[in-house]
Formats: structure tokens, sequence, C-alpha cells
């Protein structure tokens, strides 16, 4: 859950030498330090890539840009004919930087540390293709699959296999597992969220492991709560990422017996440190421990969070052990 960014010195003195964020992304010597630079400081269990849900749409033909302190704009795709100028199939060529970036970062991990890629779920990249950037309830994207529901399914047919395409090719070139972010959906009612990310995710999970049988896949439906476990029994994860709002012992009823689950501590827990840290790490171990748990944050490290605050979650973590 954004392991490397702007909490740390290290990272924020990289940045200013990269240039743009896509440049960041883009350059296999930068992404591969940004990478390792939270293991180094903090020796977690694992890497997560660092890369953006947004270089899907980019290889798809979509103009992708980021404004400083602003975050993402992309040109809208938001009606039949600017859909139309998509590319049918992914240019993973045009992605071959991220992927050169696994090799390297699994080349330079201790053998016992897993490398985690990723993609943004089907629905969630959509939110961001058809608004332009980000927003509070992504709405746009919700209007045009009221309106123009063939549309917006073509969209997100595309995308499950532009998607499938970008996280075999991660598996392949060397990460041990791959996470699928569906940070939007939870907002939506229970017959569009099954539409919209159950049986999307569902699909891309399914295209992944026709080729790739043995992939460790976690998806992680943020904020969807009683849909969790209709989401759990259709979508064949190895693992299920819980948000900070969700009833963590309800989860674990929710999810089949032997899946792990993965969140789900508060990141202003985390931005506070001290007591309420320890108390909020011990919460989701108590509650969700009974069964396979990764212990992780229930949605990204906010920026002005001291790194030293992560370190005294990773020994709470290790000492509960």
């Amino acid at each position: 859950m954004r392991q490397a960014g702007r909490y740390l010195p290290e990272y924020r003195e990289l940045r200013a030498k990269a240039g743009g964020f896509l440049d960041l992304c883009y350059t296999p010597d930068l992404a591969t330090e940004v990478t390792l630079q939270p293991i180094r400081r903090f020796d977690f269990d694992a890497a997560i890539l660092f890369s953006d849900i947004l270089v899907v749409p980019h290889a798809l033909g979509q103009h992708v840009g980021f404004v400083e302190g602003e975050g993402p704009r992309l040109e809208p795709v938001s009606s039949r004919a600017e859909f139309g100028r998509l590319r049918e199939e992914i240019d993973l060529a045009m992605l071959a930087p991220v992927y050169e970036t696994v090799r390297r970062v699994r080349a330079e991990l201790a053998p016992d540390k897993a490398l985690i890629g990723f993609c943004g779920a089907p629905y969630t990249v959509a939110t961001y293709m058809v608004a332009g950037r980000g927003g509070d309830e992504q709405a746009p994207a919700r209007l045009l699959a009221y309106r123009d529901p063939d549309t917006f399914a073509e969209l997100i047919e595309r995308l499950v296999e532009a998607s499938a395409a970008h996280l075999l090719a991660q598996l392949e070139s060397g990460a041990d597992a791959v996470q699928i972010f569906d940070s939007w959906s939870g907002d939506l009612p229970p017959d569009e969220f099954t539409r919209w990310s159950t049986e999307p995710i569902k699909a891309l999970c399914e295209r992944v492991r026709a080729k790739a049988p043995d992939a460790k896949i976690l998806a992680f439906p943020r904020g969807a709560g009683a849909k969790l476990a209709g989401f759990a029994r259709e979508v064949p994860a190895n693992a299920f990422g819980l948000a900070t709002s969700e009833d963590l012992r309800a989860a674990r009823a929710a999810v089949p017996a032997g899946v792990a689950l993965q969140g789900a501590v508060d990141p202003l827990a985390l931005m506070a440190g001290g007591a309420p840290l320890d108390r909020a790490v011990d919460r989701v171990i108590e509650e969700l421990g009974e069964g396979p748990l990764v212990v992780n944050l229930g949605h990204g490290v906010r920026q002005h969070t001291p790194p030293e605050h992560v370190a005294q979650l990773v020994a709470r973590v290790r000492r509960s052990r």
C-alpha cells in the first residue's frame, strides 16, 4: 500500500531528479531504486513494485499525464467516438521498462522477500479514463454506465484483457504475486457492484490463471462492506484486501476457509504513532489472526507519516509472532 512515496526523504530526493512522474515509472534504474528504498529502511517481508495503475490506459493509447500536487490528468473517454480512438490491444512494448524494473528488483531482493506487482481493477481504471482525473465519487463513469451501458461494458472488457496481459507480463518477469486494486467500486449499489466490480475481476483472475495456473492473486475491493461475501465467493483470489472501515470479524467470516486477508490498519493511526498505532495493529491481529493474515494498511501511507512510525508498526507485528 504505497510502500514508497513522499513520506520517505530518500524518495523525495530521487523524485526531484526524475522529471515527470511517468518518467520515474518508466525508468528502470529509478523505479528499481524507489521500489527497494523501503525494503532497505524497514526490512518488509515483501516489496511492492513502484509503478501506477494508469500505465494500462496509457498503453491503450490514452493520453496520461500528472500535474504536480494535483494528480493524474487524462484525455477523457466519455463517448463511443472517444472509446473508438483507443487501441484494441495493450501495447506491452510500451510497458517494457516496467517489466525490466520487475526483473531488476527480483534479482536484487533476497530470496525470502516477495515481490508484488499490481494493476487497477477494470472499474477503477475506467473511472479515471472516463472522468479524465480523480474525484470524490468518480461520478462521470457511473453516469456513463447508466446512460450508455454498452459502451461502458466494452471499455470494461477491454480493460480486463489489457490488465490480464499486464499482470501476466509482471509474473513472467519475476513478480511472486499480483494485486488488483478496486479503489472506487465500494460506492456502487449491489447490482452495479456485481456487474462492474465482481464479474470483471473474476474474469481478470480467470484470464491470468488460464496462462499461469499457480499465480498468486490478491484482490482489494476497497469499501465493499457487506458485498465482500459475494465478492469472495465469486473471485478466485488467494487473498482479499480490507479497507480500514471494514468489520474485521465479519470479513473473516465472509471469506472461504484458508483464504488470506490483508489489511486493515488505519493510515491515520500510523500517522499518529505511539499507543494508538500499537492498539490498531493489535486489533487487526486479534480479529483477523485466526486465519492467514497479511498485516497491512487499509489504504496508502499518507504523505506526512513519520518514517519511524512505520518502523514501529513493523516491530509491533514481529513481536506478535
